[in-house]
């Protein structure tokens, strides 16, 4: 006898679906939550290909834009030179301007702003000392000059091992900027604000009311090079240099520009090509100098001029004396990573 072919064979095992309404229910759908976790993951993934992308483009960008920046050959002397401080960096700042100065004397070589930029190594303040150019200081091999005679005479080398001895630190890395980059650089942040104690007017027209003023272009340009219109005449120069370092420095270390790498590079391009540097400084130190730099604050960086006693004459011509008391205990705090605490006596 043959089994009719719609019965169940001897032995098999019939799956029976439920009932519902009179009707088998249908197999159950797969979870939703698996859908969503399927979307969430390749969403994910999506928003990291997208960030690999910008950051790949932004290094990209920021190291060609940096590759404009001459690099300094044999930047550093060859003799012995102050030990380094383990973690902290100390780079030295020389400023010029090529545009040029009616100043009779002025000496073609000579750099007009030096500056001893300190990170201790716990990366939480930045200290910025201004070096008067006009310091009567021993250089080596030349006997004694203003300080700022020694670019003329030996160059980027001859100037660090001046520097280093006049603080009695080593010089990790040397930056030469041309005034001109004032200008690019106050415009690509959307302006820089100072505080100005003091309204006056430029040598070459613009001017300055007291107050914080928003500087763009060559009004930034104008601020950080006049002299003529104080009766300090350089020391004022100092300071409003200073003035204009802190103002852009709080923009920089602004979450608009950190976390915005547009603004970066644009700021990157614009001082480049006005930019010397040694050749230990490439995008990725810049890099990481920057990411160090994350947790620190326009109130956290330090300026002041280095300490003197006023001004004087040395082989017929004004100089500026330095208070070598008072240097011995800046020369103390770099060695504790203490600058940040340094206050100069008021002259």
């Amino acid at each position: 006898m043959t089994t009719p072919p719609d019965a169940p064979r001897t032995g098999a095992t019939t799956a029976v679906l439920p009932v519902v309404g009179g009707e088998p229910a249908s197999t159950p759908k797969p979870k939703k939550k698996r859908d969503r976790i399927k979307v969430a993951f390749f969403s994910v993934l999506a928003v990291f290909a997208v960030v690999v992308v910008v950051v790949g483009l932004f290094g990209w960008n920021l190291w060609s834009s940096f590759d404009k920046a001459e690099k300094i050959q044999d930047a550093f002397p060859t003799g012995e030179r102050p030990a380094a401080v383990a973690g902290a960096q100390t780079i030295l700042l020389l400023g010029s301007d090529t545009r040029g100065s009616s100043d009779e004397d002025e000496v073609s070589g000579r750099s007009d702003t030096i500056m001893v930029v300190n990170v201790p190594a716990d990366h939480q303040s930045v200290s910025v000392m201004s070096i008067m150019r006009d310091n009567w200081v021993e250089i080596p091999a030349h006997g004694e000059a203003k300080i700022n005679a020694a670019m003329a005479l030996g160059g980027v080398p001859l100037v660090v091992e001046t520097v280093e001895r006049f603080i009695d630190a080593r010089i990790d890395h040397v930056a030469i900027v041309d005034f001109e980059s004032f200008a690019g650089m106050a415009d690509a942040l959307g302006g820089v604000t100072v505080d100005n104690p003091k309204e006056f007017t430029a040598v070459s027209g613009e001017h300055f009311d007291e107050g914080k003023i928003t500087l763009r272009g060559d009004d930034a340009l104008a601020f950080v090079r006049e002299r003529k219109a104080f009766a300090t005449g350089d020391y004022q120069r100092a300071a409003n240099q200073q003035r204009f370092m802190k103002g852009l420095l709080s923009e920089v270390l602004s979450a608009d520009t950190l976390l915005n790498p547009f603004r970066m590079s644009s700021l990157v391009g614009e001082v480049s090509p006005f930019l010397s540097v040694d050749a230990g400084v490439d995008p990725g130190y810049l890099l990481s100098t920057l990411w160090n730099a994350r947790d620190i604050r326009s109130s956290d960086v330090h300026f002041f001029t280095s300490p003197t006693l006023g001004t004087g004459w040395r082989s017929g011509q004004s100089v500026v004396l330095p208070d070598w008391d008072q240097i011995d205990v800046v020369r103390k705090a770099l060695r504790d990573g203490t600058l940040s605490e340094y206050e100069p006596p008021k002259l």
